[in-house]
């Protein structure tokens, strides 16, 4: 039996996230599959669902995005607190320093580390909400001119024309931007097990 196209898409993202882990992680963390699945695909689905006109992209408003990357970090936290215990506090100091290198180097790891689920969350919304932005300013546009008539209802066509172009760009974007939360929570589990 042949699968079909819907069953395909899933298996291709399946393959995607599980090579994703796996590659950044290692087999150990088969057992954290099932949260990254989800994320992704979650993100995916939400931003490809914003490019349908009249449509709402929930991850061009920040407080989903925070809420998800915020329990993103908190699971990566107790993850590394039942993985090393008190020995998570190595990852704001690299092995080797000095003492007077230490005394810069913490609170810059620290800051940086706490200003993850900012960054995360922020990258996320800035680029949805930037690029379902232009494009419902482009669709006004051309509308507009639709409705003005004369010589302007036939230029409409060429906002039409950079419209499409800009959703096909938008469409990308929408998969790239799950790829990189993805990939980022990849990397912050990994740091959370091997600890560094």
């Amino acid at each position: 039996m042949a699968p079909n196209r819907i069953q395909t898409l899933i298996e291709t993202i399946y393959s995607v996230v599980y090579g994703l882990i796996n590659d950044n992680v290692g087999p150990v963390a088969k057992s954290f599959f099932p949260y990254v699945f989800t994320l992704f695909t979650f993100i995916l689905i939400s931003n490809v669902i914003g490019l349908v006109p009249y449509s709402f992209t929930v991850t061009s408003h920040l407080i989903v995005t925070f809420s998800l990357a915020l329990m993103t970090f908190i699971a990566i936290n107790l993850i590394c607190i039942r993985e090393h215990g008190i020995n998570i506090l190595s990852l704001f100091l690299p092995p080797g320093s000095s003492m007077f290198l230490a005394l810069l180097l913490v609170p810059i790891e620290l800051v940086s580390y706490i200003f993850r689920p900012i960054s995360l969350s922020v990258r996320l919304f800035a680029n949805m909400m930037a690029g379902h932005t232009l494009l419902k300013v482009i669709a006004g546009f051309a509308w507009t001119m639709m409705l003005a008539g004369g010589g302007l209802l036939i230029a409409h066509t060429i906002p039409l024309i950079i419209l499409v172009v800009l959703m096909l760009l938008e469409l990308g974007v929408a998969v790239i931007q799950a790829y990189v939360f993805t990939i980022l929570t990849c990397i912050y589990l990994n740091d959370a097990i091997h600890l560094h």
